[in-house]
């Protein structure tokens, strides 16, 4: 389809094919594990290809403007695809307030492989002139970030990064595509857990890489199929038919988050990050390349860790969960959950204290979510 569309009609029309004489306005769930082999599109065995990846891989790129996208059986095999590339002797670049899942992947998986990974803060300008000296294989950014939603200059990275002849990573699960397109921004690789804000519903698990390069493209295609990191059939046709709404779930997710920020904000003694927040200190960066400030809101109550976990307990429409971006609300610990991997001083040095609470707004009345937070605090 042509980018000249908007976006909701590419979500919605882009992954109609293999409709064959049923004309169906649906495709359906592809769910077998072979083909007969010499059929017309190529198919031999889902690992190595489905109809259902190909119809999301299609709706990926063109939600996220690229001219390639491979999906996985999750956001943490997209990573590990990526990361696969990569051999001993390799250093990797990383945001220091890096997802927990990542963190874990790099020092206790492939770190027995040789590849180093060295991390910086990059909301920091300084950051850019470490990168050309390093030499890395990668830089390995998040904007926002997991949990402490900074807001990182994906231009001004992508810029020092080409310089040094080395290729630039955004993990785009946090804004969504509809709302960020990392590759408009000068990045080589868009990573998003699609499980998140595309799908929506809590009910399937897909990752994606999308790029430009046609190189890239070729080696996630060879993880997709070599190391077995396809997703299934049925995900991707949950995840399809969820990116048909991401439009409007994601307008409302981001004007409720703002509300409910505002209410912390305003009515609480907690520190709170939300992009959208005037007194967010990269808020500036962020309205200037993101269109709405997502769903998620990060906030300190500055409680003891018992106080804390008694506070999240008291939720009724903030069920403790360590995912995000499904149209129900969610509360995420990341001290005790998502980041638990990471070690303590690690992961206070950068600013997940025991009383440190992401929430994931959802898509309900914000009115009964600003009631039920106060009633709990």
């Amino acid at each position: 389809m042509s980018e000249n569309e908007g976006f909701e009609t590419r979500a919605i029309h882009a992954g109609r094919d293999f409709v064959g004489e049923t004309g169906a306005v649906t495709p359906p769930v592809w769910l077998t594990s072979t083909f007969e082999y010499g059929n017309p599109n190529g198919f031999d065995y889902t690992r190595s290809g489905n109809p259902n990846f190909r119809l999301l891989d299609a709706t990926i790129a063109t939600l996220e403007s690229a001219r390639f996208a491979t999906t996985f059986g999750s956001g943490v095999s997209a990573i590990t695809a990526v990361v696969s590339t990569l051999k001993s002797g390799d250093v990797v670049l990383a945001e220091e307030n890096i997802y927990g899942c990542t963190f874990r992947l790099f020092a206790q998986v492939f770190a027995k492989f040789g590849v180093e990974i060295r991390y910086l803060d990059f909301t920091d300008p300084e950051s850019l002139t470490k990168i050309e000296p390093t030499s890395p294989a990668l830089v390995w950014i998040e904007s926002p970030t997991n949990p402490n939603l900074k807001i990182i200059d994906i231009a001004a990275v992508a810029e020092a990064t080409r310089a040094a002849g080395s290729t630039l990573i955004v993990d785009n699960t946090f804004a969504s595509s509809y709302l960020q397109r990392p590759l408009e921004l000068g990045a080589d690789l868009s990573l998003i857990s699609l499980t998140k804000y595309t799908n929506g519903h809590s009910d399937a698990l897909v990752g994606a890489v999308c790029t430009n390069s046609e190189e890239w493209q070729e080696k996630m295609v060879f993880a997709q199929k070599a190391l077995g990191l396809q997703p299934s059939p049925m995900d991707c046709w949950l995840t399809m038919r969820g990116a048909k709404t991401e439009a409007i779930r994601m307008e409302r997710h981001s004007e409720n988050a703002l509300r409910f920020a505002e209410f912390l904000e305003n009515e609480t003694d907690a520190k709170v990050w939300y992009p959208f927040l005037p007194s967010h200190p990269q808020y500036e960066i962020a309205r200037k390349q993101m269109s709405g400030g997502s769903g998620i809101v990060t906030a300190d109550f500055g409680r003891s860790l018992e106080d804390t976990h008694r506070l999240v307990g008291n939720l009724k429409y903030f069920p403790k969960a360590e995912s995000l971006g499904g149209v129900e609300s969610l509360c995420c610990h990341p001290a005790s959950m998502t980041h638990a991997s990471v070690p303590k001083e690690t992961r206070e040095a950068v600013g997940i204290t025991d009383s440190l609470v992401r929430f994931s707004v959802g898509i309900e009345s914000v009115d009964d979510l600003i009631a039920d937070l106060r009633s709990a605090l």
